[in-house]
């Protein structure tokens, strides 16, 4: 788009448009609007600071499980990154980075909360609503998009007397730094991502670690290391030779698809390297057996660690894998009676995604309530992007954009790409809203649903990838490249238009 007709777009429309979080989505959006020549927009952040998932994230060992040169915006790569796989602070400062040098950090408001937003249907416009540090203030916008992300609201675990613990209890995505950690007994419920993680980190310094373990997840090593001066000079001054790299990182993950989606079968290889992996970091026999999973690898999220094995392996760390009775005043009660004594309990129990509604509530044409339709039928959308009775209501990283094997901040650009792509449909027709049609959704998530049912994630085990119900609606059954395909280009078809 040419600056003039960029002029033009804005002179036209100006549309107002309030954008819900501050994370890689919301920077992302904020950018591309700039690009198109529309700054007629506010990102509403609840939090004091941007950067969403990497802001609140500051436990021991954070970072990413997906290569720096990948886990970046395609409009500004980083030459500089340090690591194959960076930690958190590092990619927080890359996204304060591309906030400040495409200006969009001078239209983020800061704890400013949005809590709900209503359509109105006879002005057409969203009516939200804020809480700004306590004070609730209510304005207007012509298109709203929730960029707050699937991992922003921890889950706390739902253990019969966790009110009543009376030492230390915090989630990961909650790290309480001033808490010291030496020489305490402490709790770690669950064994995901944030664990595998932090549990290395703070076990040399603990008197003991209890690990309580529900399910025991697929480990494969990381591949981590420093990148070189000599790189990173190559990177700066040759650009073309990251390029290279990253899309050589891209097709590499791409391929893995086949195994997620396609064929599950092409999961037994690496079975067995992971199984080869476990057997060489843990000799004793019992703990092994606990530390082998169940289940067909992939069909829960597949961890990267090079040292948690090794941790878990010193005399200080105890692997539980009986259920969790109770919570008591001094420590945790399992199903078989034993009493464990601790001063602190972290869970690192993951975030709420399904069997929830969306991070505020949303009420959409008729009064229809999008909480309560997610709750009825599990969370679901059309591209992850537009939801039918929602008129100019976008979603960023929505139902079923997840990925189980590439990096999401290339399905975050496809649906920037796909979002601008109907505002530009809005001052083709001279519109003020479009809503999407009710049957497109429905035969979209129809034909996802079928194409999940041969993928991993329906394989058999149970994950925060599904309902209770066991319906699949985090994952994208398919290709990253098909998703980007699909969201070139909006589809005026798929949708109504009201002037």
């Amino acid at each position: 788009m040419t600056s003039a007709s960029s002029a033009a777009f804005t002179q036209a429309i100006a549309p107002r448009i309030a954008i819900v979080g501050s994370g890689f989505s919301g920077i992302g959006m904020a950018v591309r609007l700039q690009k198109m020549g529309i700054t007629s927009f506010t990102i509403y952040e609840a939090a004091a600071d941007i950067g969403g998932t990497w802001r609140d994230n500051t436990y021991p060992g954070a970072g990413c499980d997906v290569p720096s040169h990948l886990y970046s915006f395609s409009f500004e790569p980083n030459p500089a990154w340090s690591r194959v796989f960076s930690g958190q602070a590092e990619i927080l400062a890359y996204l304060k980075h591309c906030a400040r040098k495409y200006g969009v950090d001078r239209y983020v408001r800061c704890n400013a909360r949005v809590v709900a937003a209503r359509f109105d249907e006879a002005r057409h416009v969203w009516n939200i609503e804020l809480d700004a540090g306590g004070t609730r203030e209510h304005i207007e916008a012509d298109v709203l998009i929730a960029a707050s992300g699937g991992l922003s609201r921890p889950a706390m675990p739902r253990i019969a007397g966790i009110d009543r613990f009376e030492g230390k209890l915090f989630h990961s995505a909650r790290w309480d730094h001033g808490y010291p950690l030496e020489g305490k007994h402490v709790a770690v419920i669950g064994t995901g991502a944030s664990a595998i993680q932090f549990v290395p980190e703070i076990q040399p310094h603990v008197a003991q670690l209890s690990l309580f373990q529900r399910t025991a997840p697929w480990i494969m090593p990381k591949p981590d290391k420093r990148i070189g001066r000599r790189a990173r000079w190559l990177f700066e001054h040759l650009p073309f030779t990251q390029r290279f790299v990253r899309s050589a990182i891209y097709w590499k993950l791409e391929l893995q698809a086949i195994g997620f989606v396609r064929n599950p079968e092409f999961m037994k290889r690496p079975m067995k390297l992971c199984l080869s992996y476990l057997e060489r970091r843990v000799k004793d026999t019992e703990l092994r057996a606990k530390l082998t999973p169940n289940y067909r690898l992939g069909c829960k999220r597949v961890l990267l660690s090079s040292n948690y094995y090794r941790a878990l392996i010193e005399p200080n760390v105890n692997v539980i894998t009986t259920g969790i009775r109770e919570i008591v005043a001094d420590g945790i009660v399992t199903q078989d009676g034993v009493h464990r004594r601790v001063d602190a309990i972290i869970c690192g129990t993951g975030f709420q995604f399904n069997d929830v509604g969306p991070p505020f509530d949303v009420t959409g044409v008729g009064g229809a309530d999008l909480g309560a339709l997610w709750l009825r039928d599990g969370p679901q959308a059309y591209l992850g992007t537009s939801i039918a009775d929602f008129p100019n209501y976008f979603m960023m990283v929505g139902p079923n954009t997840f990925l189980g094997h590439n990096s999401m901040i290339y399905m975050i650009e496809s649906q920037v790409q796909y979002i601008a792509d109907c505002l530009r449909a809005l001052r083709r027709r001279n519109a003020r809203t479009m809503n999407l049609q009710p049957d497109v959704q429905r035969d979209y998530n129809a034909r996802l649903q079928q194409n999940m049912r041969r993928s991993v994630w329906a394989s058999g085990c149970h994950s925060w990838y599904q309902t209770s119900s066991g319906k699949v609606t985090t994952q994208w059954p398919g290709f990253s490249f098909n998703f980007r395909k699909r969201t070139r280009r909006a589809r005026p078809g798929d949708y109504r238009f009201l002037p």
